[in-house]
């Protein structure tokens, strides 16, 4: 198991919702990692950002972890949930916070208008 491998398994096992992500959750350096962001932010969710921009091991390391293309990839209580795409139509549905939720992770509810 390369070191790469090893950091990412530890920050998916260690962290209950971590997002693999191009730049940090204070400045994303791609619109993808971005809408993750704002996505995880607005529902309250407490969650580590790893850089892989950092580390060109991390960065094909998480591809070849997951099995999946692209980044950003967001990890729940060990579990690959999706990239943007996923997670944007997750959230829009509904299905994001019922599955954080599910997980034993708090979900903000915004208050109706």
């Amino acid at each position: 198991m390369s070191n790469a491998h090893a950091f990412i398994d530890n920050e998916v096992k260690t962290n209950d919702v971590v997002l693999f992500m191009k730049g940090t959750p204070q400045f994303p350096m791609c619109g993808f990692s971005g809408q993750v962001v704002q996505i995880l932010d607005y529902l309250g969710v407490p969650y580590k950002g790893v850089n892989v921009l950092e580390d060109d091991g991390i960065r094909q390391g998480i591809k070849d972890y997951s099995n999946w293309p692209t980044i950003p990839q967001l990890y729940v209580k060990g579990e690959f949930v999706g990239g943007c795409d996923i997670v944007r139509e997750m959230f829009q549905s509904g299905e994001l916070q019922s599955h954080l939720s599910n997980k034993g992770i708090a979900v903000r509810v915004p208050e109706k208008g």
